[in-house]
C-alpha cells in the first residue's frame, strides 16, 4: 500500500509544471474558503494482533475491510494553508479469530487534519496533512460478549492527495491516509491481546468550493 502512495508522490512533480500550464483561465480568481468532498473510501485494515493470552501466534485477530461514504468539510486558512474534518456515518466491522466470524462492533472514525497545498491555483493541486483521528466504539458482540474493545482509540494520520479542478466550483480528489490505530482486546476486565487496525484509506470523490 505504501508503493500507491509513493506512486502518488512521483506522479506531483512530473506533472505539476503541465497542471499549471492547463491552468483553469479563472485559476486566478478569489476562492471560497470553504470545500466539501463527497468521497468513497475503502478501508484496508493491517490484520495484526499479539498472540491471545501472551501465548501462541501472532496476527490470530481481524477485522473486515470495506467500502464506506465520507464527507469531508474544508476550511482554507490561506491558499496554501487548510484544516479538514473528516466524517462518515456509524459503520459495523466483523472481527474474525483464526479467519472465522466470532462477532462485531461498530464505530464511528473522525478525523481532524491540517494540510498544506501546494499549489493552490493550478488546475492539478497536490496536498498533504497530518492530524488526529478520533474513534469511538460501541455495541462490540464478541465470542458471546466475553470480550470487548477499547471504546475510545486516539491515533495519528497522515494524508497524501491531490484535487483536479473540472470548474470553477467542482473537482475531482483522489485521496490516501494512513491511520496508526490500535485497540486492548479485554475479556473480563483483562487485557488478553492488542488488535493492531492500522488502516489505510483509499479514497475518490467529487469536491464543490464556494
Amino acid at each position: 500500500m505504501a508503493a500507491v502512495a509513493a506512486a502518488m508522490m512521483a506522479f506531483t512533480p512530473l506533472h505539476a509544471g503541465a497542471a499549471d500550464a492547463a491552468a483553469h483561465p479563472s485559476g486566478t480568481e478569489s476562492e471560497g474558503n470553504w470545500m466539501v468532498r463527497l468521497r468513497g473510501t475503502y478501508l484496508d485494515f493491517a490484520q495484526k494482533s499479539d498472540p491471545v493470552g501472551g501465548a501462541g501466534a501472532s496476527d490470530r485477530i481481524g477485522v473486515n475491510n470495506k467500502w464506506i461514504p465520507e464527507l469531508d468539510v474544508t476550511y482554507f486558512f490561506t491558499p496554501r494553508l487548510a484544516a479538514e474534518l473528516v466524517l462518515t456515518v456509524p459503520q459495523k466491522q466483523d472481527v474474525y479469530l483464526d479467519g472465522n466470524r466470532i462477532g462485531s462492533f461498530k464505530h464511528l472514525p473522525p478525523t481532524l487534519l491540517l494540510q498544506y497545498h501546494f499549489r493552490p491555483h493550478a488546475r492539478l493541486r497536490p496536498y498533504v496533512g497530518a492530524g488526529l483521528n478520533f474513534t469511538r466504539i460501541w455495541d462490540a458482540d464478541i465470542a458471546g460478549n466475553t470480550l470487548s474493545l477499547d471504546r475510545w482509540s486516539i491515533a495519528p494520520a497522515l494524508q497524501i492527495g491531490m484535487d483536479y479542478r473540472l470548474t470553477r466550483n467542482w473537482f475531482l480528489n483522489a485521496d490516501i491516509k494512513k491511520v496508526w490505530l490500535s485497540s486492548d482486546v479485554k475479556a473480563a476486565g483483562a487485557k488478553v491481546s492488542e488488535v493492531k487496525l492500522d488502516p489505510w484509506l483509499f479514497s475518490v470523490g467529487l469536491g464543490y468550493r464556494f
